[in-house]
């Protein structure tokens, strides 16, 4: 039986454009928002069907800043 040996972080978010989590992540991490990293990647300049997947990834990775930042 096969297994699934995929990282979470190269889930591709963004069929349109192949973007993957770990791409977001990675420019959230250099400060860009989601209008930026649209123009980067492609993300949601396609159909938009992933939205509010990269909209609720982006809240969670400043979620995750703010404590951190707080520590």
């Amino acid at each position: 039986m096969p297994t699934n040996n995929l990282d979470p972080e190269d889930e591709v978010i963004c069929l349109c454009s192949g973007t993957t989590q770990s791409d977001i992540a990675r420019w959230f991490a250099q400060g860009l928002d989601m209008d930026a990293i649209s123009r980067k990647t492609g993300a949601v300049s396609g159909c938009a069907g992933c939205e509010w997947d990269v909209s609720e990834m982006l809240r969670i990775l400043a979620e995750q800043k703010a404590a951190a930042d707080n520590v």
